[in-house]
């Protein structure tokens, strides 16, 4: 069933992903796919969160890439990501992450956990894995899930719980040939999104009870003055070289010389610049639309209990979010985890820029997401 997810009702505004009656089963056949940053807390300690960020988000672009031009339910965690992908590009897949794993080892230092398994394995485990499309503008989508696959799965990746599960979703280093991996469209070439209404938060919510009711109000108090959303037309700038070039440049070099490929890049995103100074449509680009688009195609994220966001809040806004989310915690049994900076991080996957077919993944910057993962687990623990 590769037409799937394009098949799914479209959930246009983030509040409408709590209704439950825009999911649909996910077919048996597909798999599920997980990938993870070991340790990224101590690597975002070290600076090194736009990477973290970067590597995240290959295997997605990986996956797009390779299931193009069907469309495929992805989601990006920071320092991680939830995939799908149709049962005959299955073998292909597991190739294509063993690739980007030692690609992650190799150019980036980083160890990256990968598994897949199909959702008919998962179901036999007494879970189910329901798939929502949320498209914020057309043909711009990010999967949401429930049922519990997605929270079953990433501990089998992380190692924890089944352990035929754990076997089964393991993909052998020896299918990591080293042969070039397709990551066309994945760049980071925007600078750092500074708040412009006082901090950007990252929120992890989980186990809430009433999930709509506690995203609506914290949403409410943090947009009493705007709009919340972290990238807007006052923060979006590009500077050359842009600062996560080498990034770029590593992964695309496709086993040739990394020279060549900072040339290709940094000439690239010269061109873009120009452009984007120049405000006008160029051969059939328009900067502006494509700058107003950014502010509405940045990703949320939600499987199963748990609700992730970047919002740019107030001052003011913070301390009541803080005590609304505590209150909540006490009385509905959920945990949060929060991380408040002066800016957020955005890796960008582009498709076409010309047909407006770009989505951007947002993490609020000095630890973001994995800073809020570590205090929810606190919580979780007291």
């Amino acid at each position: 069933m590769p037409g799937f997810f394009a098949s799914l009702p479209r959930v246009e505004h983030a509040y409408d992903t709590f209704d439950h009656e825009r999911y649909r089963p996910a077919p048996d056949d597909w798999a599920l796919v997980v990938t993870d940053v070991v340790d990224s807390t101590a690597a975002i300690a070290r600076g090194r969160h736009k990477t973290v960020n970067f590597v995240a988000a290959m295997a997605i672009a990986a996956l797009k890439n390779l299931c193009a031009p069907g469309s495929i339910p992805f989601l990006f965690g920071g320092d991680g990501a939830v995939v799908m992908v149709p049962p005959h590009q299955m073998a292909q897949a597991r190739a294509v992450l063993a690739r980007v794993r030692g690609l992650a080892a190799r150019e980036f230092g980083l160890s990256l956990r990968v598994g897949l398994v199909t959702v008919a394995e998962l179901r036999r485990r007494g879970v189910d894995l329901k798939v929502g499309r949320y498209e914020p503008s057309p043909g711009n989508s990010f999967g949401v899930f429930l049922g519990g696959a997605v929270a079953l799965f990433e501990s089998a990746v992380r190692g924890r719980g089944d352990p035929d599960l754990i076997s089964r979703a393991a993909i052998a280093d020896s299918l990591d040939d080293r042969a070039p991996i397709d990551l066309t469209g994945l760049s980071c070439r925007w600078d750092a999104l500074r708040a412009t209404r006082g901090k950007m938060l990252a929120l992890i919510i989980q186990g809430a009870a009433e999930p709509r009711e506690i995203f609506t109000r914290v949403i409410g108090l943090a947009g009493q003055d705007g709009d919340p959303k972290p990238a807007s037309l006052d923060n979006l700038s590009v500077r050359w070289p842009p600062r996560g070039f080498m990034l770029e440049a590593r992964a695309r070099r496709r086993g040739g010389s990394l020279a060549v490929s900072v040339l290709r890049v940094l000439g690239a995103s010269l061109v873009a610049r120009l452009i984007f100074a120049r405000g006008r449509p160029t051969g059939g680009f328009d900067p502006e639309r494509y700058r107003r688009d950014i502010c509405n195609n940045t990703d949320f994220c939600r499987h199963d209990d748990t609700v992730c966001f970047v919002i740019d809040c107030p001052p003011d806004g913070i301390d009541p979010i803080r005590r609304y989310l505590d209150d909540c915690a006490s009385r509905q049994m959920l945990r949060y985890g929060m991380e408040v900076s002066d800016t957020a991080l955005m890796t960008c996957l582009v498709t076409s820029a010309n047909e407006g077919l770009h989505v951007h993944f947002v993490d609020a910057a000095g630890g973001g997401y994995t800073n809020a993962a570590k205090s929810l687990k606190a919580a979780g623990s007291a």
